[in-house]
């Protein structure tokens, strides 16, 4: 895994992440820290955003990758402006997050893993988001939204779809 880019070309398109790099450079067990960081500014975690961690914290690339890969809150591949994490828990399955997929699915056309055409919206579904009174339960960037029905659930999705045109046009 070589990078192909100069180190002053990643230097200034990842500049953001370089005071988290040297905050944690030198402390053992930091690269999780580090990489969480890099996703929340750059959304998520691209080869080149891979290679510039592993170069700048002195740490051969597959480490960077196979913690990457390893752990399921980093993702790999860009996602939507709003994404979907859809809990497949006991308490949500039991109480129906299966129709809930079903409705996300029927409404925007994605699977679990999938990203809509526009780049509006990805689906991710997780074990459990801790919120099993809410149950079923979903997170739309950052917003909880709970006791989830088919019809509740593509209320909320029109209603973020409409929102992002109007932001749009304005």
């Amino acid at each position: 895994m070589e990078c192909k880019c100069s180190k002053t070309e990643n230097t200034k398109v990842f500049q953001d992440l370089l005071p988290t790099i040297e905050h944690y450079k030198h402390i053992d067990g930091s690269l999780i820290s580090v990489m969480q960081e890099a996703q929340e500014l750059y959304g998520y975690l691209s080869m080149e955003l891979i290679q510039f961690i592993a170069k700048e914290m002195n740490i051969k690339p597959a480490n960077v990758l196979g913690v990457a890969t390893f752990y399921t809150q980093f993702r790999l591949t860009p996602v939507g402006k709003n994404l979907i994490t859809l809990c497949q828990g006991t308490a949500c399955h039991v109480n129906g997050s299966v129709a809930i997929e079903e409705a996300i699915t029927d409404e925007l056309g994605i699977k679990d893993g999938e990203t809509t055409e526009d780049g509006l919206f990805t689906l991710s579904n997780v074990a459990c988001l801790g919120c099993c009174s809410l149950s079923p339960v979903m997170i739309i960037s950052g917003e909880t939204y709970g006791k989830l029905t088919p019809d509740l659930t593509k209320k909320i999705l029109r209603e973020i779809k409409a929102n992002s045109k109007k932001a749009v046009k304005t």
